[in-house]
């Protein structure tokens, strides 16, 4: 708002710089055409009263200033005030055109932020000690969907989650997301073991794949980190295909990579050999969290190239923010984590970002003993 005050001064200036040049200059010198970009300035920053207003101001400077010089005459100054008069209406209807573009962009952005709420919705914030949060960075602000995706379901095996990056952008790329998540919330609640459900995974992409034919079936994959935690929690089981690793920060703000065992290539690829899906398993101690991103993160670059070390760099954000601030939820975490990318990166992010933050609370106290009736 302060910024856009600020610019509602520039029309304003305009006459101000108009009357300056005409006060300075010799009488034959007019300074009408700074005073017609007075009305034609206003037509993006103000509302149709400011730019009338503008435009009549700058028909009395004009006629004040030709008084003045003495050149005020059918042949200029009456030629002039026409001029402004036609530039003022003309700006009036190039702002009425500015706000309907506006609207209809608005429009827009509504119905792609109700399209990724339906592709892609949030997490539940909370399943039993599991605090949840997630974010979602596009490279562009207008486009609020993408190729990125999560997402987090309790199933008779335990909660399981999935974060993945799909090949391509655009349509093509929401079209994937949404086969993705389809074929994860199904196949999660009926798979025994993460290697089933990522086997079914990988059937479920290549079906889809074969149905859209072309460049998506010979070449569309999907980086994905699917992890599960045991029924106590005391475990995340976790199987890595093709994706940046995850890091779990323990209850004093240390930060450990979680690294595969063995390599394993993005789902979606099973035409070109068969791989296993090896299932690591670490612990996951009372007050640690769990945080999966996607490559948007890990592949940012600074102005020398460096790329973003979130174990290295973010528990020293963390640090500071809980030095001030007390404890750190899961989303102060993901907010963290976007500012100091950004700060890498010195502007906007060069890919989507999709993060997932999983906190496990301390468990409450036991409940004491019943009192004694009396």
């Amino acid at each position: 708002m302060p910024q856009l005050l600020r610019t509602q001064w520039i029309p304003v200036g305009l006459i101000v710089l108009a009357v300056v040049v005409d006060l300075v200059t010799p009488h034959d010198v007019t300074s009408a055409p700074l005073l017609m970009a007075a009305p034609v300035a206003a037509a993006p920053l103000c509302g149709v009263r400011g730019i009338i207003g503008v435009g009549i101001t700058a028909m009395v400077v004009h006629a004040f200033l030709a008084r003045v010089d003495g050149t005020f005459g059918w042949r200029a100054g009456v030629a002039n005030q026409i001029t402004l008069a036609a530039v003022t209406a003309l700006a009036v209807l190039i702002h009425r055109a500015l706000r309907r573009q506006d609207a209809r962009a608005r429009r827009a952005q509504h119905v792609a932020a109700v399209a990724q709420r339906a592709v892609l919705p949030r997490p539940p914030t909370r399943l039993g000690d599991l605090h949840i949060d997630a974010r979602y960075v596009p490279a562009e602000s207008e486009a609020l969907i993408g190729g990125d995706l999560y997402v987090v379901q309790s199933t008779p095996y335990g909660i399981r989650v999935m974060v993945g990056d799909v090949r391509g952008k655009g349509l093509g790329a929401v079209s994937a997301v949404s086969a993705d998540l389809g074929a994860f919330r199904y196949a999660a609640d009926e798979a025994e073991d993460l290697p089933q459900l990522v086997a079914r995974l990988e059937r479920a992409l290549l079906r889809e794949g074969g149905r859209r034919g072309g460049q998506q079936q010979e070449e569309g994959f999907t980086t994905a980190l699917i992890a599960e935690f045991s029924m106590d929690l005391e475990t995340v089981r976790v199987v890595n295909r093709g994706h940046p690793p995850p890091l779990i920060l323990d209850s004093e703000g240390r930060a450990s990579l979680l690294e595969a065992s063995e390599e394993a290539p993005p789902l979606g690829m099973s035409d070109l050999g068969v791989w296993s899906s090896p299932v690591d398993s670490f612990p996951f101690p009372a007050g640690s969290t769990l945080l999966c991103y996607t490559d948007g993160v890990t592949e940012s670059r600074d102005a020398a190239g460096r790329f973003y070390d979130p174990v290295a760099r973010l528990p020293l954000v963390l640090g500071r923010r809980a030095l001030s601030g007390g404890r750190v939820t899961p989303g102060q975490i993901l907010d963290a984590l976007i500012l100091d990318v950004r700060r890498h990166l010195g502007g906007r992010p060069q890919d989507d970002q999709a993060m997932l933050a999983l906190h496990r609370a301390h468990p409450g106290p036991a409940p004491g003993p019943a009192a004694s009736p009396a």
